[in-house]
């Protein structure tokens, strides 16, 4: 996909920006730009369900939308840098950390990634730690708003640290993995892990 904006226009709105608040290719966009693969799903709260499986170290988790709206919540701000090379600075992100669905379903000693899972069996793969990440949420607000379908009502996955497509919209739980998966855009060609401050954008850059 390509940015309806120039790069000239680009480099113009970053003016001002610090050179650490903005990684190496990217621009500031008006907005925040809708962008996904395939349809927007439906939602119906009594059939939604949220899992927790794999080499989980007791019993797999399944909860219902009333049980994740139950949890407790934590506001984070962050960026967002998306891929396709746009960044959203300063997002009020409120949801659900990463860590609550780790203490309600711990993880056995052998995992070390997870696979997130979306709807259409959409998904995404990242380290453990990464997942973890004291700043990783399960998202059903920004900036005080309730995401809007097109972004990803009624959860979706942001970690900041790594470029937004590591976490799906529409995310209906993650699976532990004793190793490495790739995810969808994985399988296509993007990077394995995605750090937007290297430009870890696609896979033939993984051997660098």
């Amino acid at each position: 996909m390509t940015s309806p904006f120039s790069r000239i226009g680009a480099r113009k709105r970053a003016e001002g920006v610090p050179a650490d608040r903005l990684p190496p290719g990217q621009y500031i966009p008006r907005g925040w730009p809708v962008l996904h693969y395939g349809p927007v799903p439906g939602f119906s709260p009594e059939r939604w369900d949220f899992r927790v499986f794999g080499a989980t170290a007791g019993e797999n988790v399944q909860l219902t939308w009333l049980q994740v709206s139950a949890l407790p919540r934590r506001e984070v701000s962050a960026d967002f840098h998306c891929v396709t090379k746009f960044s959203v600075l300063d997002n009020a992100w409120q949801g659900i950390a990463t860590a609550t669905f780790l203490e309600l379903a711990p993880p056995a000693p052998e995992v070390t990634h997870v696979l997130v899972w979306a709807e259409y069996g959409y998904s995404a793969n990242m380290t453990l730690a990464d997942f973890a990440s004291a700043q990783a949420l399960f998202v059903t607000h920004r900036n005080g708003q309730e995401l809007t379908r097109e972004h990803g009502y009624p959860l979706r996955l942001v970690v900041p640290h790594l470029y937004a497509w590591k976490g799906p919209k529409w995310t209906r739980g993650f699976e532990y993995l004793p190793e490495d998966r790739r995810g969808f855009w994985e399988d296509r060609g993007y990077h394995n892990r995605a750090d937007p401050w290297r430009e870890q954008r696609y896979s033939y850059q993984e051997g660098d």
